[in-house]
């Protein structure tokens, strides 16, 4: 049986202002009938492309009304545990949530993630980063980035920068009736929506793009994986990996990608 209705692949951008239109922002659904994924166009507006503010506003408003869907993201959802232990964090994802969008505001109108970078809002100097950490699942993975690797490409630092406070606002708007996995637990309750961290580049190999864009062929293969998945019923499998305790006492803070063993 499906545990969810729906599925939604995103790929996301940490480009200019979180008002700005980005052709980098692509947003593919699913459903359980089957059917191969579509790109979801943003609400008619001036603005061709989805922007962050857009995108989170209408998150909010599907994972509202149910019923339950899967929503991956590509960006990071967490820091290493270096970062928490060099700023005297508590081990706490929602916390580490609302420290961090007090001090890197890029959720504010008409703020770039360079403008907090270099010190024109906000107090980044006090919650910095090194390019040379990574997360447990970015090391398990071969191949992703640190977060805080930032003007190389295939670079996530802009996008998870960029994202974070926005999941602070789904977490304050729509929390009740949404999972952040694996943060809320590693088995999320049935009947509940569920937003995870995604890594596209897991289910690249032998895909054709098919015209699409490398930003659309990316949230197409999410969400075309998680549809997959749950209509295989292979779901609950992927939200336990097989971790030892230790390494999962880790993740439980740092997070996970869903999708990677």
């Amino acid at each position: 049986m499906n545990q969810f209705d729906r599925y939604i692949g995103i790929d996301y951008s940490g480009a200019k202002t979180p008002a700005s239109s980005l052709p980098g922002i692509r947003v593919y659904y699913a459903d359980q009938r089957g059917d191969e994924p579509f790109e979801i166009d943003p609400p008619p507006s001036p603005r061709k492309y989805w922007t962050r503010r857009g995108l989170a506003a209408w998150l909010q408003q599907e994972l509202a009304v149910g019923p339950p869907i899967l929503v991956g993201i590509d960006h990071g959802f967490s820091f290493p545990l270096p970062y928490f232990q060099r700023h005297h964090l508590p081990p706490d994802w929602h916390d580490f949530l609302r420290d961090f969008r007090d001090h890197w505001p890029t959720h504010l109108d008409d703020i770039y993630v360079d403008h907090v970078r270099e010190g024109v809002v906000g107090n980044a100097k006090a919650r910095q980063g090194d390019s040379h950490w990574r997360r447990l699942t970015e090391v398990r993975s071969g191949a992703a980035k640190s977060v805080f690797h930032f003007d190389v490409q295939g670079s996530v630092a802009k996008s998870t920068h960029s994202g974070l406070p926005w999941l602070l606002h789904l977490v304050e708007t729509v929390g009740h009736c949404v999972h952040f996995w694996p943060f809320d637990g590693w088995q999320p309750p049935e009947g509940k929506s569920v937003i995870a961290e995604i890594y596209p580049r897991l289910w690249h190999e032998g895909e054709d793009m098919e015209g699409r864009t490398p930003d659309q062929h990316d949230a197409y293969l999410a969400a075309s994986w998680m549809q997959e998945i749950d209509l295989y019923g292979e779901m609950n499998e992927w939200f336990n990996p097989p971790l030892g305790a230790h390494d999962r006492e880790i993740a439980d803070l740092e997070g996970w990608i869903l999708g990677l063993r």
